[in-house]
């Protein structure tokens, strides 16, 4: 296997949010070289601020991280039928920096959810999001976690065959999309 660097963006800022887990989880199934979790605890986006003080350093390490990483993995909370504000907030404050990160980057996308459709309309919205940054996000298989705070177990490894399963064909989708 190639030599590969990762990053995960989950939406949901909590410590032991599931959509953490989950994206520790496609880490640990694509095995990288490298793994680096984005810190989104950002300031809300101001173009105020933005014309006063610049980009915020850690917008811009959010950025670098995108643009060295071989491959994002993301995974969204659905917070009334959408994606966290966190991650929408991330994605217009990279938008704002030089260059796009985006372009061309190997994007899985991904969601855990309470809900019964683990997610589904807030990872639609996502990758409409996703659109004017003209990433290679993969297209499957779809990965939604339902009722997400019941599928980890303390090591917080997925206790579902059919969602590790389907986790693992998205990352060996992924690291096939990062060799084309």
């Amino acid at each position: 296997m190639n030599d590969f660097s990762l990053l995960g963006i989950s939406g949901s800022l909590r410590a032991e949010a599931t959509n953490r887990k989950l994206i520790r989880e496609a880490a640990r199934l694509f095995d990288p070289t490298d793994f680096v979790e984005a810190d989104l605890n950002l300031p809300l986006y101001d173009g105020d601020a933005e014309a006063a003080n610049g980009i915020p350093a850690a917008v811009q390490t959010l950025a670098d991280q995108i643009a060295a990483a071989d491959a994002v993995v993301i995974s969204t909370p659905e917070y009334n039928k959408g994606p966290s504000g966190v991650l929408k907030n991330a994605l217009d404050w990279v938008s704002r920096t030089g260059g796009n990160p985006w372009a061309g980057k190997p994007v899985a996308v991904m969601s855990a959810a309470a809900g019964r459709a683990g997610g589904e309309r807030a990872q639609l919205v996502l990758r409409g999001f996703m659109v004017p940054f003209r990433p290679r996000i993969l297209q499957g298989p779809e990965m939604h976690l339902a009722s997400s705070s019941n599928e980890f177990d303390a090591e917080g490894r997925l206790t579902s065959e059919i969602y590790t399963k389907t986790l693992q064909e998205l990352m060996n989708g992924l690291r096939a999309e990062i060799a084309r």
